[in-house]
């Protein structure tokens, strides 16, 4: 793998039971993204995005091929170890936020930070610094309940960047945001980028790619487009 590749999928295969029936998603993945690439990906329902993107944040197994992530081969880690993984080298942006609604802005991006036993000082010192990079440093000590939806996606970009992750997964970032909301958004994950992290984004609408260095479209889970 080059060393420039961060992820590196080789004929990645993924097949589901369900009863009796063998369900294919995936059909023969080969991807590669590049260290700072700002990459989109996109496709109908059922064209095995979602499964595509589980597996590169090492939320799923493939069931054949082979990822090495960071130049290393994760296909067949121990779940222990995976889950380090996800935790040090990965940061995720989910759609619903996914936001501890009892405590506050503050905490919910150094909890991070807490998994990982950074001391007190320390991670609040990083929570402060992210959330005013975000534009969200007067929502500290509000409950996210208490926020619109803009800014518990601004707060849930601060959480994924807590331990400083070499690559950003986000999905569908934007889609339950209004377009001024969205717009702010995707000019924070432009800053991001231009500071050269690695961002991976799923995303139904093609204008939010219009900034993103790449654009792969999948349908019936092999690779139809690659710009």
């Amino acid at each position: 793998m080059s060393e420039s590749n961060v992820v590196n999928l080789v004929a990645i295969e993924k097949t589901y039971h369900i009863g009796d029936s063998e369900v294919s998603v995936l059909k023969g993945i080969n991807l590669q993204i590049k260290q700072g690439e700002f990459m989109a990906l996109m496709g109908p329902s059922g064209s095995g995005k979602s499964t595509l993107m589980n597996i590169v944040g090492c939320l799923e197994r493939p069931t054949r091929g082979k990822y090495m992530l960071l130049g290393r081969d994760v296909s067949k880690l121990p779940e222990e170890e995976l889950a380090r993984v996800r935790r040090d080298e990965l940061g995720f942006i989910f759609q619903t936020f996914n936001l501890i609604g009892r405590i506050s802005v503050l905490k919910n991006v150094e909890m991070p930070m807490i998994l990982c036993e950074v001391p007190r000082d320390e991670r609040r010192e990083k929570a402060l610094e992210l959330l005013k990079s975000v534009g969200m440093i007067h929502r500290i000590n509000f409950s996210p309940l208490m926020i619109s939806g803009g800014e518990r996606q601004k707060v849930a970009i601060a959480r994924a960047l807590a331990n400083d992750p070499k690559i950003i997964i986000a999905d569908e970032p934007t889609g339950n945001l209004d377009l001024k909301s969205s717009n702010e958004v995707m000019e924070i994950m432009k800053n991001f980028h231009h500071e050269g992290r690695t961002i991976i984004m799923v995303t139904h609408n093609p204008e939010i790619t219009r900034d993103c260095d790449r654009v792969v479209r999948l349908r019936d889970g092999r690779i139809l487009e690659d710009a």
